[in-house]
């Protein structure tokens, strides 16, 4: 599920010590239960299940806090998870990743960070700035962020992609927003990855943006899946349909995060959280079945009746 600010510190004993005992083994190989993705643009496998850090991680300087984002990385990577996706926009999120990469013995972390900057030359500045909070030796994928001074980022990193500085390319929205510009942009350039809102009521990107990435070979990651937690809010004092347990939803965390994957154009999901149980939650939605598109329907059609 995604945060509630009321229950940080609740959960923090938990979960430092779930980060303690993490730090003192080694982490798990990846299940191979949870889904993976192949990205379309190189074939790579992906873990279906990713990590937001949007506001869940921005904690400033406050130990207790850093710890309990370790934490939640811990069961992240423990129960399958790979990609970890920031921004500078994000606050203190970045130095806080980079503060569980190396409490957790550097794991395995497919990094995906953002540009943003209104100056095309200040890019390549915080890009290594980026860099080095999170303490990685390149980043896996760079976004530009929502589509700020996209032409001129955009050409740095096709740059720095050539050079082997970062892997992979994309672009980034949120909330809906500006989605002429960003079908004309997927249409018009050669990305890897394009992020965007999806989720079992926040459905425009069906008609257009989903469909042009698979024609287009992009790979998608798909942000707000919870629309910031209202939408679990919203439906945590409704009963959960019987039939839910045919795809293996237990929670309406699960339900949600099942319809966005079942999306045959969705790559990743990055659902963001401050508590370990809803990190292992989340990660259990790339398990097991997903619905076929009739399900789909009958779960669309069940939350909108709600």
């Amino acid at each position: 599920m995604d945060f509630r600010h009321t229950t940080r510190r609740a959960v923090l004993a938990g979960g430092v010590a779930l980060a303690a005992s993490t730090v003192a083994r080694p982490l798990h190989a990846q299940s191979p239960q949870v889904l993976t993705r192949p990205i379309p643009s190189t074939g790579e496998q992906i873990p279906a299940m990713g990590l937001g850090t949007w506001i869940t991680f921005n904690v400033g300087n406050d130990p207790v806090l850093r710890d309990e984002c370790a934490a939640v990385m811990a069961a992240f990577f423990e129960h399958g998870g790979r990609m970890i996706d920031s921004s500078p926009m994000y606050g203190s999120s970045q130095p806080v990743i980079g503060h569980g990469l190396q409490k957790l013995g550097a794991p395995p972390v497919f990094s995906a960070e953002k540009v943003w900057t209104s100056s095309g030359e200040d890019g390549p500045e915080q890009m290594e700035q980026s860099r080095r909070y999170w303490g990685v030796p390149r980043f896996d994928l760079m976004q530009v962020h929502n589509l700020l001074a996209w032409q001129d980022h955009l050409k740095t990193l096709r740059a720095m992609k050539e050079a082997g500085q970062v892997r992979y390319v994309g672009i980034t929205t949120s909330e809906g927003r500006r989605h002429d510009l960003f079908e004309e942009i997927m249409r018009s350039e050669t990305l890897d990855f394009v992020q965007l809102t999806y989720n079992i009521v926040d459905r425009e990107v069906e008609q257009r943006l989903l469909p042009l990435a698979r024609d287009r070979g992009m790979a998608v990651i798909v942000n707000r899946p919870f629309q910031q937690g209202y939408l679990t809010r919203q439906l945590e004092g409704e009963k959960l349909p019987d039939w839910a347990g045919e795809i293996g939803a237990n929670t309406w965390a699960q339900f949600i995060l099942k319809f966005i994957l079942s999306h045959p154009a969705v790559t990743v999901a990055i659902p963001a959280t401050t508590r370990v149980d809803h990190v292992r939650e989340n990660v259990a939605a790339a398990i097991g079945p997903l619905p076929d598109e009739a399900m789909r329907q009958r779960m669309a059609a069940y939350v909108e009746e709600l």
